[in-house]
């Protein structure tokens, strides 16, 4: 019976769309347009427009916000002993780049605590 319910899940995940749709999601979406044009020549033109993704918006944080890193210039990790007016972050914070502002920001709840702007160059 184990063997008969593990060949229909098998058979159910193999066979499944979702699965197969997958690598395709997660390409980048470009939408193309194509126009057709009859001539009175009796020429066809035809033009193919290729419409990009709109560009990230970056944004300017506050606090209290929650911190997403798809939306943060430059993001990565800093060490604050390598930039002067950075204390030592309180434990389960740590401080984060986006553009030219450090954030501080918590570790388990990506909460933004304080924005220190302008402080890395």
């Amino acid at each position: 019976m184990k063997k008969f319910i593990l060949a229909a899940v098998a058979a159910s995940m193999i066979a499944s769309p979702v699965l197969m749709a997958a690598p395709a999601a997660a390409a980048p979406q470009r939408h193309a347009t194509t126009v057709v044009k009859h001539k009175p020549n009796g020429k066809v033109v035809v033009k193919r427009k290729v419409v990009k993704p709109a560009p990230v918006q970056y944004r300017n944080w506050k606090r209290g916000q929650r911190f997403d890193y798809r939306y943060a210039r430059n993001y990565r990790q800093i060490d604050y002993r390598h930039y002067r007016g950075l204390k030592a972050p309180p434990r389960g914070y740590r401080y984060v780049q986006s553009g030219n502002d450090a954030v501080l920001v918590g570790i388990t709840s990506g909460i933004v605590a304080a924005v220190i702007a302008n402080i890395i160059r």
